[in-house]
């Protein structure tokens, strides 16, 4: 927009006129493509990469805001920043997707077969699959999209199968029978992680097994009856009294009509229940330790999908476990033998994914020994060589890596890394290499892909290209991810970095808050209260969005979010705008001369920039020690407060005078630090500040905000004097405005003020009369109080407002009152906690110095405001 038509900038901000603008005009100029370039220090973040099955939710995009947060500054602070983006395959998520997908068109995935079923998930991935890259980018996030990765791309592919065959070569990958989670939904095992405990109102039905070669029984109790079917044993207590003479005896396993034997084992608590339990090997983690140290039999009673199988009696085989269930009980009723149900709460492990009961299952799969990997990344984290932000989750951390377990890496799936071994079809022998053996037609090759976290746990160092990247980029600087995932990705990327780089993956891990609604529930669909971000961006815009999330989300603790909180952003928005607009209007006839910059100063002018200045010293700090949401209040409280509620104020007088020179100086000075201002603003509300930044100057093509030069803190232009004596002119303005609005003096009324002070100086005077609307002022330090007069009491004077003519006398003696009311409870509070000797010997002493000033002067206060009182009684 040209100089001349200034006037024409809209009254209010409308971010759907800027966003889609300026996104495409970074994308344009690739103005955030990063290459290795030895001249600049790289700073590197690689983005959680979101599932191709996902959508835009308000996680992302508090994660999102705070990863363009960064890399946005350090960017403008000149480091060679890169971003970089991707998508995850996700193996059960997409595979369920495109499993649904295809019954619907009444295709079978097992008929059409393996190589068939995965084009159709490539197909699905190009149609649907980049959706939420597209909705990330209407939040403005300066990721390097040409450095765009996908965990099935071929360079990334080839990353995870080498891992594998690594570590395979290495003994630290196996495969064997194992108890593992099982999810019948999917047909895969899962993770300990990937299941999630609900605490369920169930029954615990107690079963009487008769005690061969005698008229005795053994009671046990249950929760699962269905897996009484596959029990091969009753384990006791050696020590248990009740139990001794049984040992080594047999009971006779009803239903099934098997014999199975009485054991001791230490395992078994005395004192839960009746002492004595059921013990089903291939479907229970207790069970099947107990069966390995006793040399149980193992008797699995399902199939893959939780439907009993051939090793149960004939009349219960492939029915649904539950409706299994539901007949051993009836049988055992209808034998005698259902001594009692007690209703029981119990916690059940679902799915994550599936959503339905988990299974203990034995099953063959492919395993990571983690001990040795365990070690090197829990000590780098000790060390403090990684630091976590909040630092508390470095305990969870700490106690999941001391007490990790071998990693189940297999899942019976077809979409994804499909595990690099072959068998050879005649001798069985095992080959396993990145490359398919040379007589394929011999081999064929395992059916299982890849644990999703065993291909993403590489993601720190494979999404760069060559040897020379991985140099100059890694290990990268800051992780930002939701704790949720500490363990299933954040621990396994340091130990990948550790492990095959040798380094760790990154330097800082920036934990997010979690996102709840205003009552303090976490979002979700089945509740109704996750709004559409993209609707939000729609009302609001990016800009409102993102401040909103961030301004909302102290580090650590979680966010309270509502869709109307984003009234904060958009005012936010609006104010910076009226601000911006003011000053290009004024440069309609306003000449702006960066020479005349530091000329015609006067002490608003030295507070502003020492406010400045001040603010990018706190600024820094706080976002050094990722504060991010204290970051944008010291921000905010600047743009807001400062700069627009008092500086724009204060010169309007000079940019309205009649000496040109003055004007010109006035209004360079003004924008200059308005742009400065928007840099320190940018990475929060990147769009605003860019229309803005763009309007203030002319601009070359290609020229941003977001690759400028962000400015730096001068100490030397800090002046305390400008500070205190602005602090000063402030409180007098302040307190006569209050005066006139509680006391109702309509604005168009004239009023006069009397102030009692030494310290008022003339050149003072003139902004009070222009920001306070006063027609005259009197300061003097041995003034009269004129007669029925408002009064109002600061550090260093007594202000007076003569009110005759203008409000009800009486209507002042209350608000008098109110206000020694006021201070007396609040002085009451100060004196409670400086009588704690607690308070007192523990708080830090600046603290406790502090409190004592507030108790002085509120005394002092106190006694002023009294004798006013008394005076206009």
């Amino acid at each position: 927009m040209s100089a001349k038509n200034f006037s024409d900038i809209p009254k209010a901000y409308n971010p759907s006129d800027v966003e889609d603008k300026w996104y495409k005009y970074w994308y344009d100029h690739e103005l955030y493509h990063s290459e290795v370039d030895y001249s600049k220090k790289p700073y590197v973040i690689p983005i959680p990469p979101p599932n191709i099955t996902g959508m835009l939710t308000m996680g992302h995009i508090l994660n999102n805001t705070l990863q363009d947060i960064f890399i946005r500054l350090k960017r403008m602070q000149g480091y060679n920043a890169c971003w970089v983006p991707g998508t995850d395959h996700a193996s059960i998520a997409t595979e369920t997707k495109v499993t649904k997908f295809l019954e619907e068109k009444g295709i079978d995935k097992y008929k059409i077969g393996r190589d068939e079923f995965l084009k159709h998930c490539q197909e699905w991935r190009k149609e649907y699959g980049g959706i939420i890259i597209q909705q990330l980018k209407k939040l403005g996030v300066s990721c390097d999209w040409r450095r765009e990765v996908f965990t099935m791309d071929d360079q990334y592919y080839y990353e995870v199968v080498k891992a594998f065959v690594d570590l395979y070569k290495e003994g630290k990958i196996y495969r064997g029978y194992r108890m593992v989670n099982w999810d019948p939904a999917n047909k895969s095992a899962i993770s300990d992680e990937e299941v999630i405990y609900k605490t369920v109102n169930s029954k615990l039905w107690h079963f009487k097994y008769p005690v061969v070669g005698s008229d005795q029984f053994v009671i046990v109790a249950t929760t699962r009856p269905e897996t009484m079917l596959g029990d091969t044993a009753v384990a006791v207590n050696p020590e248990d009294e009740r139990y001794k003479h049984l040992i080594g005896k047999k009971v006779k396993l009803p239903v099934v009509e098997r014999e199975i034997p009485i054991i001791a084992d230490e395992y078994v608590d005395m004192e839960f229940g009746t002492g004595a339990v059921k013990v089903t090997p291939a479907h229970d983690v207790n069970d099947y330790d107990m069966g390995i140290r006793h040399k149980l039999q193992f008797i699995n009673i399902f199939n893959d999908d939780a439907t009993t199988n051939k090793n149960v009696p004939g009349w219960l085989q492939n029915q649904d476990r539950y409706e299994v269930r539901k007949k051993v009980v009836a049988k055992f009723e209808e034998l005698g033998l259902l001594h009692k149900i007690e209703d029981y709460q119990t916690k059940v492990g679902y799915s994550e994914r599936g959503n339905v009961p988990i299974e203990p299952y034995l099953s063959e799969q492919w395993f990571m020994k983690m001990d040795e990997l365990a070690k090197p990344a829990t000590d780098v984290v000790k060390e403090g060589l990684i630091r976590f932000y909040p630092k508390h989750w470095e305990k969870t951390y700490f106690h999941w890596m001391e007490n990790i377990k071998d990693w189940c890496i297999s899942r019976q799936l077809w979409w994804g890394h499909r595990i690099p071994v072959w068998y050879h079809k005649q001798t069985n022998e095992i080959y396993c290499d990145v490359n398919p053996p040379k007589d394929i037609e011999n081999w064929k090759q395992d059916e299982d892909v890849l644990d999703t976290w065993a291909s993403s746990w590489l993601w720190a160092h494979a999404i760069f290209r060559t040897e020379e990247e991985r140099k100059y980029y890694y290990p990268t600087n800051t992780l930002v991810t939701g704790p949720d995932i500490i363990f299933f990705w954040v621990a396994r990327m340091i130990m990948a970095g550790m492990h095959f780089m040798k380094n760790i993956p990154f330097r800082n891990v920036y934990f997010t808050s979690i996102i709840r609604d205003a009552q303090g529930r976490k979002m979700s669909k089945s509740l109704g209260n996750s709004p559409d971000p993209l609707d939000v961006i729609k009302e609001y815009g990016a800009d409102a969005l993102r401040f909103t999330v961030i301004y909302l989300a102290p580090l650590g603790q979680d966010v309270l979010f509502s869709t109307d909180k984003c009234e904060l952003g958009r005012n936010f928005s609006n104010k910076i705008w009226n601000a911006g607009r003011f000053l290009l209007m004024n440069k309609e006839s306003i000449k702006t001369d960066p020479a005349l910059s530091s000329k015609h100063q006067d002490f608003a002018d030295e507070w502003i920039i020492s406010r400045l200045n001040k603010t990018l010293i706190q600024f820094n700090k706080a976002m050094d020690e990722f504060e991010v949401n204290n970051a944008i209040k010291i921000v905010y409280s600047f743009l807001w407060n400062d700069y627009c509620d008092w500086y724009v104020e204060m010169i309007k007088g000079r940019l309205y005078g009649d000496n040109d020179e003055v004007k010109s100086a006035v209004l360079t000075r003004a924008i200059s630090i308005f742009e400065d201002a928007l840099k320190i603003l940018h990475p929060f509300m990147p769009f605003l500040t860019e229309e803005l930044w763009q309007l203030t100057n002319e601009r070359e093509k290609g020229e941003s905000i977001s690759v400028s030069e962000f400015p730096e803190a001068d100490e030397k232009m800090i002046h305390e004097s400008a500070e205190k004596e602005m602090e000063f002119v402030k409180d007098i303005i302040t307190s006569i405005r209050n005066i006139r609005g509680e006391m109702n003096i309509a604005p168009s009324k004239k009023i006069n003020a009397f102030i009692k002070s030494a310290s008022v100086k003339d050149h003072q005077i003139d902004y009070i009369k222009k920001l306070a609307k006063v027609e005259d002022v009197t300061a003097d330090m041995n003034l009269t109080k004129p007669k029925a007069s408002a009064s109002a009491v600061i550090s260093e004077c007594e202000i007076f407002i003569p009110l005759e003519g203008l409000i009800d006398l009486e209507v002042e003696r209350q608000r008098l009152q109110k206000e020694i009311n006021r201070l007396e409870n609040s002085l009451a509070g100060i004196e409670k906690k400086l009588s704690n000797e607690k308070f007192v010997s523990n708080a830090a002493p600046e603290i406790v110095e502090k409190e004592r000033t507030k108790q002085k002067d509120w005394l002092e206060n106190i006694g002023k405001l009294k004798e006013i009182l008394k005076n206009l009684n």
